[in-house]
């Protein structure tokens, strides 16, 4: 069973239809990439994905302990719980916080403790929070940022912010992780890092994962399928060396100096 499955989605704008039946499935463990020219749909299905708009048409079910759930129309809170959490092509951080809190946040939505014991304290209140904490300081770690767990997150740099945001995803303990161009902006060391850290975030976390990007050189290093959208269709669908291949893609999207990617 997929793990995540996509039927017919589309969405329609008024008159324009901006994703026109989308079909994909992810399978456990998968690292898959969505590309195509900009305003071909990435972040709308993104989007539709995770309930920021509901889909005109179309099914999205998502396989959390071998059960499966549709979570179209879903408010995102909601699809957040099932098990799909995503960073944003622009960065979405609580800027006036910390980067430890930035994190803690996102755990929260699965603390067992009620309203009660978190106003009075309670022993266990205080002895989740501190287990909290250390799973937060640990995926810090991860990402290269515990020594920084202190400082407001809009004093990191644009990378580090970057990895805060993918640390704060893995907060709420998702099966499938959206990333949206978590390289735009990075100059080529940060983005050798980055591609380092995605690859190990999938092994590690034994994550599904789905990566809209358009640098090139990433994607065909780490992506074990790419779809590629172009008007709102997926246009092809393949290994990256299908796709480097594919005559519709290079005319719509790669160009003929696809093989230096």
């Amino acid at each position: 069973m997929a793990i995540l499955s996509v039927k017919k989605l589309t969405k329609s704008f008024g008159g324009l239809t901006a994703v026109s039946n989308v079909n994909m499935e992810l399978q456990e463990g998968e690292l898959v990439g969505l590309i195509g020219p900009n305003g071909a749909g990435k972040t709308t299905v993104f989007n539709l994905l995770t309930g920021v708009y509901e889909p005109t048409a179309g099914t999205v079910t998502l396989t959390r302990n071998g059960k499966g759930k549709e979570i179209q129309g879903m408010k995102p809170f909601n699809i957040c719980k099932a098990g799909m959490s995503r960073t944003f092509q622009n960065i979405r951080l609580f800027k006036d916080l910390t980067v430890l809190d930035n994190v803690r946040i996102a755990m929260h939505q699965n603390v067992k403790y009620g309203l009660a014991s978190a106003f009075l304290h309670l022993p266990a209140y205080a002895k989740e929070e501190a287990q909290l904490v250390e799973k937060c300081m640990e995926l810090l770690r991860i990402v290269h940022l515990d020594g920084k767990a202190g400082e407001l997150a809009s004093n990191l740099p644009y990378g580090e912010q970057r990895h805060l945001e993918i640390a704060r995803a893995l907060a709420t303990d998702p099966v499938v992780l959206l990333l949206d161009e978590p390289a735009a902006g990075m100059n080529p060391a940060e983005t050798a890092q980055l591609t380092e850290l995605i690859s190990w975030i999938r092994k590690n976390f034994q994550l599904t994962i789905l990566l809209i990007e358009h640098d090139m050189s990433l994607v065909m290093k780490i992506c074990e399928r790419i779809y590629v959208l172009d008007y709102g269709m997926i246009i092809a669908s393949g290994t990256p060396e299908e796709i480097k291949a594919d005559k519709k893609v290079i005319e719509a999207y790669l160009g003929e100096d696809v093989n230096d990617a």
